[in-house]
């Protein structure tokens, strides 16, 4: 099981390093892990599992945030159409995009950035993404809102980027041009 003593903090250097294609099938260590990738974003939800663990909840935690050179992430929330987006994503990416932007009007965290760093994030709206499954089935997903904005920001741990490197350093909540704020959290 995961716990916040086994995801690294800013600064680390697995947060900055771009990882490579897994292959498949996975190994039993790897499907292993994308399990508990899961399940943190899912107890990290649960308030009982939060007191009892000291659990700082998150909707998505990508392999970089435990050390591990993997190329998965694992999300887990519920979209503005109360569906429940939950799922692990091995060698995602994203094939189209909205012109359309996004950024969450509160800004972004991150379980392993532990101060609070206020800006806007640009994001799209809406991104049509594939990957697969830890079980090697391929997918192609739609995600808009919160799910696309999560997606996002995952991908981008897997490609050594932390979500403030988005934020305008000179006006941190500059109007983001044709951008519609997202502020259900």
């Amino acid at each position: 099981m995961i716990l916040m003593k086994d995801i690294v903090r800013d600064g680390h250097p697995a947060l900055r390093k771009k990882t490579e294609e897994m292959t498949f099938p996975l190994s039993k260590e790897d499907v292993l892990l994308a399990d508990e990738l899961l399940e943190y974003v899912i107890n990290s939800q649960d308030d009982e599992m939060v007191e009892k663990y000291k659990l700082r909840p998150g909707i998505g935690l990508a392999a970089p945030q435990v050390n591990a050179d993997k190329r998965m992430f694992a999300i887990h929330l519920t979209d503005s159409e109360d569906n429940e987006v939950s799922f692990v994503a091995v060698n995602p990416k994203i094939i189209s995009h909205s012109v359309e932007s996004t950024f969450i009007t509160a800004g972004e965290g991150c379980l392993s950035v532990d101060e609070v760093i206020e800006g806007y994030v640009p994001r799209h709206a809406r991104i049509t993404a594939t990957g697969f499954y830890p079980d090697g089935t391929p997918f192609k997903k739609r995600l808009k809102g919160l799910a696309a904005i999560a997606f996002q920001h995952e991908l981008d741990h897997l490609n050594g980027i932390m979500f403030y490197d988005h934020i305008n350093k000179e006006n941190p909540y500059a109007e983001i041009p044709n951008a519609v704020p997202y502020d259900r959290l």
